[in-house]
């Protein structure tokens, strides 16, 4: 496959907007620590809610979020051991879904014989991972081999954002580095560099040269890349990477063998339309020679990565409205590196319905989202 070859939508294939992520993978849906021992949490992947538990036992499952009896969510309920209670009528449920005990049956009455569906569920990194798809293909699927995140070499800084746009732009966000306009009052004049470029069937990956040309760049910039614990000011070469369906990129300072650091980064759809989605991002940085040296950077870090983070977010959030606006994708993309990226997510993912789902709030649709809550950090 020649990495320069522009990849047009087949005719017939849907706007890719409209393309929903395919379920037959494992999705962040909660950071653990928000799911507390004996509480439940309330998460979503893509219109479906889905009700996390820790039990006693310190396992977290996940439920189907909705009481086979009445509908009324579940995490909304009382964990009771390894038991999840529907707050209602008290109705149990084990882990698998299946109805454990209905307190006023009678005796001689048959329980309903099914109870909720039930989702895998894998713990790893800090986060809580569910598959949404066949649950008969979820032993054979591997979770994201994070290396970096478990080492002692790295420290590492979680990210759980909620994004008010489909899945899609935040991929050609990160995968086109042209953007740096967008960020030149935290990084100054940056000019990025294609190098090379290569795309599979489910993958595409794009390796740039920043140089600084002038202005004023962020503190927190410079530490990430090194240059302030221990690392040289030499140009960096960035390699991003859409590995369907998730995205990393690793910076490795020109000359060095080891990246200064590395991100992971899942979109994960919350609503059935996906036209919002949470960011879940493992950003990995590797600890200089000097003691204590990142443990003093790590605030200015945190806020350079933030202000970055909410530019991007600006930007795609008004290419959402955009869209909303126009009912289609009309913009004319002339990088051949997000042609290939599109082709990528159209042929992997699966067709969304092509009437949009009602807003169940008509006084926030469109508005920005809340503040999001300070999340933890894992060392």
């Amino acid at each position: 496959m020649e990495p320069d070859r522009p990849y047009p939508p087949p005719a017939g294939l849907p706007d890719l907007r409209r393309v929903g992520i395919h379920p037959d993978f494992w999705y962040p849906v909660a950071v653990s620590s928000a799911v507390r021992t004996g509480k439940t949490f309330a998460a979503r992947f893509a219109g479906e809610r889905i009700a996390l538990y820790r039990g006693t036992s310190g396992t977290v499952y996940a439920l189907e979020d909705r009481c086979a009896h009445r509908q009324v969510p579940l995490s909304m309920g009382v964990v009771e051991g390894d038991l999840l209670r529907c707050c209602y009528h008290a109705w149990a449920y084990r882990g698998t879904g299946r109805i454990s005990q209905i307190p006023y049956l009678p005796k001689g009455v048959d329980r309903p014989p099914r109870g909720v569906r039930a989702y895998p569920v894998r713990e790893a990194y800090g986060l809580v991972f569910v598959y949404p798809g066949d649950p008969a293909r979820a032993d054979e699927a591997e979770l994201p081999n994070l290396p970096e995140c478990a080492s002692p070499s790295h420290k590492t800084m979680m990210f759980s954002r909620t994004v008010r746009c489909h899945y899609s732009f935040m991929h050609e966000n990160l995968l086109d580095m042209n953007h740096q306009f967008l960020h030149r009052g935290i990084l100054g004049r940056i000019q990025p560099t294609l190098l090379g470029s290569d795309a599979g069937p489910d993958f595409v990956e794009a390796r740039y040269l920043f140089t600084h040309a002038g202005g004023r760049k962020d503190r927190g910039a410079g530490l990430l890349a090194a240059e302030g614990v221990g690392g040289s000011k030499s140009p960096d070469v960035i390699t991003i990477r859409t590995q369907y369906p998730y995205q990393t990129l690793h910076l490795v300072p020109e000359k060095a063998e080891l990246p200064a650091f590395s991100l992971w980064v899942a979109y994960v759809p919350e609503d059935a339309q996906q036209r919002t989605n949470h960011v879940y991002g493992l950003l990995s940085i590797a600890k200089p020679r000097l003691p204590g040296a990142l443990n003093l950077a790590w605030p200015f870090i945190r806020r350079f990565t933030e202000r970055v983070f909410a530019e991007d977010r600006m930007a795609v959030e008004a290419e959402q409205r955009a869209w909303d606006e126009q009912g289609a994708d009309h913009n004319h993309e002339v990088f051949p590196l997000i042609l290939q990226l599109r082709h990528v997510l159209r042929t992997n993912g699966t067709p969304l319905a092509t009437t949009p789902a009602p807003c169940p709030d008509a006084s926030t649709c469109g508005a920005a989202p809340p503040a999001d809550p300070p999340t933890p950090e894992t060392a």
